[in-house]
């Protein structure tokens, strides 16, 4: 059996490494066992946001400013802002002048490589032979290797500076010609590594045939991570977050009234991705839960807790294990004549998928179809009407709503509908809907968009907080 972890560090824990020097790459000081672990990290905060575009407000950043404008340079502009996040980040965490400097070349040539790519395929572009669209992709990917290749090796001179042999792990393929599948590219970087004696830092982009970008996007650091654990059989997974998985948001329900998951299984995993949660990717839990490989969430700032171990287990006793709620639209197709006519919802489908539209939930009776879906109001725009060319007749509505639900591996017997009625009632929310898949593994109530945070919190008090007490 395999002795090694491998482990995550997500772009928020990275931009404060430094404050877990002794705590976790060290393991709590002298004498402690400092190896069997392979380290996957993210970009330092905010990093990819200035790459690629913000994840949150949309505001551009170096790719989105570079596909808007044929011409104009004010993607360089915002190469440069880049860089100086990037020098200002490891400014923070590299106390020694060399290392500093060290870094800040680093930086230069990634960014430099970058600028010269990019000035020289829109040159290249500018003839007619040549369609930018068709680089995009590749664009995106080459810019988002350059975020984590910067993290990781800063991460290297900072371990390196506390007397751990860290070895930096460039999965980037940055100057490399070939494009190999992304296990190769694994097998390769690992094949004369000794875990026994030297602490990989892996970048969690990984520059590969299959394309990360393309299949997954900003999940792409997960993916990698999950591959990697599989290919190597790691022991565990571990991800290193600056929170606990916890049963609610305690910024919303408070700190004293969230309860520590502890353990759970990669079905609610699941659950928790549908609604939006930053638990793991699906497809990387995916990948773990098929080569039966447990997933351990930890605060990286609590070391002395065990975090939350995620497994194949459905043994646990009943409990309502987080409740989480999630702004959304309700797509509603009211056609007098569907009754018994098939093909309505196909159809529906196919729009939605056809412009990238996340179904998170969906009802249907004799006339109406209602999926709940998370997407932008162009893309719901473009379904409309798509829906409208094939069925005419049909009558369409759109409203913003939420989605909150009550999610755990093993709910049976709880009656969870029933008391989660009866608190939306005694906190004055009328639900707009209910449902229940007979799984016991969610239950989802749909409310006013505005009376989210109130749901979720009656809803957390009723089935989390109650049954907490009721336990000790």
């Amino acid at each position: 059996m395999a002795e090694h972890t491998v482990e995550k560090i997500g772009g928020t824990t990275m931009s404060r490494s430094n404050e877990l020097i002794d705590t976790l790459f060290k393991r709590g000081g002298p004498g402690a066992d400092l190896y069997q672990r392979v380290f996957v990290v993210s970009a330092y905060g905010g990093i990819t946001d200035l790459l690629l575009e913000n994840k949150k407000s949309g505001s551009p950043g170096v790719y989105a400013q570079f596909a808007a404008e044929d011409s104009s340079m004010g993607w360089s502009n915002a190469l440069n802002t880049v860089a100086n996040a990037m020098c200002e980040a490891h400014g923070r965490l590299l106390d020694d002048p060399g290392d500093q400097r060290a870094a800040d070349e680093f930086v230069r040539d990634r960014i430099e490589g970058a600028r010269s790519f990019l000035i020289d395929l829109q040159r290249l572009c500018s003839y007619g032979h040549f369609r930018l669209n068709q680089h995009m992709m590749t664009i995106r990917e080459l810019l988002s290797g350059l975020g984590e290749a910067h993290s990781a090796h800063v991460t290297v001179l900072m371990l390196a500076r506390h007397g751990i042999n860290a070895r930096l792990i460039d999965l980037t393929g940055w100057r490399d010609e070939s494009q190999p599948a992304l296990a190769t590219r694994l097998d390769d970087a690992f094949a004369d590594v000794d875990l026994a004696r030297e602490m990989p830092v892996v970048t969690g982009y990984a520059q590969c045939r299959e394309g990360l970008m393309r299949e997954y996007d900003r999940g792409y650091s997960e993916v990698t991570f999950a591959h990697l654990a599989a290919r190597t059989a790691a022991r565990e997974a571990v991800i290193h977050k600056e929170f606990h998985l916890s049963s609610a948001d305690p910024r919303l329900v408070g700190e004293d009234c969230v309860v520590k998951i502890g353990h759970t299984n990669y079905d609610m995993a699941d659950q928790l991705s549908n609604l939006g949660m930053e638990a793991i990717h699906p497809s990387a839990a995916k990948i773990l839960r098929q080569a039966e490989i447990p997933l351990r969430i930890v605060n990286a700032f609590d070391p002395g807790d065990p975090g939350t171990l995620i497994d194949s287990d459905t043994s646990g006793p009943p409990r309502v294990e987080m409740v989480t709620g999630l702004p959304i639209l309700a797509l509603q197709v009211f056609e007098q004549d569907m009754v018994g006519v098939k093909g309505y919802d196909a159809a529906i489908l196919k729009a939605l998928t056809r412009h990238d539209v996340w179904i998170v939930s969906k009802s249907s009776n004799a006339n109406t179809i209602t999926h709940y879906v998370n997407g932008t109001l162009k893309a719901m725009q473009r379904v409309e009407k798509e829906i409208l060319t094939s069925y005419p007749a049909a009558e369409i509505e759109m409203r913003k709503v939420a989605l909150v639900s009550a999610v755990g591996s093993n709910m049976s017997g709880l009656q969870v509908p029933r008391r989660g009625l009866n608190a939306l009632a005694e906190a004055g929310i009328d639900p707009i809907a209910v449902q229940d898949t007979g799984r016991h593994v969610d239950v989802q109530f749909i409310v006013d968009s505005e009376q989210m945070a109130e749901a979720v919190k009656a809803l957390h008090a009723a089935l989390v907080e109650q049954d907490a007490i009721a336990a000790r």
